[in-house]
């Protein structure tokens, strides 16, 4: 992507405090002032805008490209660890000591559970108090942990417990005092 930094769209990016807004002020009025041509003036300062609204876009797209790489690269992360620790489970293998980290272990299997709420009347739970711009339904399963505010809500909500199986995964236990890259390199290379 090309781009072209004009010194008032710098300045417009640079516009993070009150003396930096008096500056900008004074040099919009110097353009505004100047001797050149109106169609000039109004080119220089539609394009100063239109070049943010290009980088705007273009950190948009890397952003969301960003962001889709992150949640891969950790779905493919999460995924290795359970089949390592899977494979490792099935040498009978739970812990290994190293030396360019502590060891690694193999977490045992759980599983999480999820409150799912429902909300039934969600004026009279956020006239109870459990609001932010709409029903806070993090208060919500706060306050179901209690009797008395669970007997409070239960007109109002329906609660479903939802349980999710979460395989053993690899943990690897690093070293507290830093391993030198050069030495990582080298350990990996012996085997």
């Amino acid at each position: 992507m090309k781009t072209t930094n004009y010194r008032l769209q710098t300045e417009i990016e640079h516009l993070t405090s009150p003396s930096k807004k008096e500056w900008f002020k004074n040099y919009l009025k110097e353009i505004l002032e100047s001797d050149k041509p109106y169609y000039v003036k109004c080119d220089y300062i539609a394009l100063s805008f239109l070049e943010l609204d290009n980088k705007i876009a273009y950190l948009s797209s890397e952003i969301k490209i960003l962001t889709e790489l992150k949640k891969k690269l950790q779905q493919a992360k999460t995924l290795g660890l359970e089949i390592a620790a899977e494979i490792l489970q099935e040498y009978g293998i739970d812990k290994i000591e190293g030396t360019a980290i502590s060891s690694f272990t193999i977490t045992p299997p759980r599983k999480n559970i999820k409150t799912d709420i429902r909300i039934k009347d969600p004026q009279k739970v956020m006239e109870l108090g459990y609001v932010k711009f709409d029903v806070d339904k993090k208060a919500i399963e706060k306050a179901l942990q209690f009797p008395e505010l669970f007997e409070e809500l239960e007109p109002y909500v329906d609660v479903e417990y939802i349980e999710e199986d979460v395989p053993a995964r690899l943990k690897i236990n690093k070293k507290r005092n830093s391993v030198n890259s050069a030495d990582t390199v080298e350990i990996i290379n012996a085997a």
